[in-house]
């Protein structure tokens, strides 16, 4: 029984870091294969640095309802400012 509840922790653990480890690095990649990618997958989570990401997509369909596009500039292995698609967010309202 002790055995068994050593292992659930550890296979917790193991999942959490292959989650993290599989989640694609815009510092580790080039400017064009971080565009290629979200023009590939549509909607792609995509890491800025330690325990930073956020969801980019290619276009307006892989938003909500009640969300629009909104340009994405990140850093990539290659350029300060890299152009890898949009995020989705609430349209800003101005105020009167």
């Amino acid at each position: 029984m002790r055995a068994l509840l050593f292992a659930v922790p550890l296979a917790a653990l193991t999942a959490t870091s292959a989650f993290a480890q599989s989640m694609p690095n815009s510092l580790n990649m080039s400017c064009a294969a971080t565009f290629d990618l979200v023009r590939e997958k549509g909607a792609v989570v995509i890491g800025t640095g330690p325990n930073v990401y956020d969801r980019y997509v290619s276009d307006q369909r892989y938003c909500g309802l009640d969300e629009t596009t909104f340009p994405a500039w990140l850093q990539t292995a290659d350029q300060k400012q890299c152009f890898i698609g949009y995020r989705c967010r609430e349209p800003m309202v101005r105020s009167r």
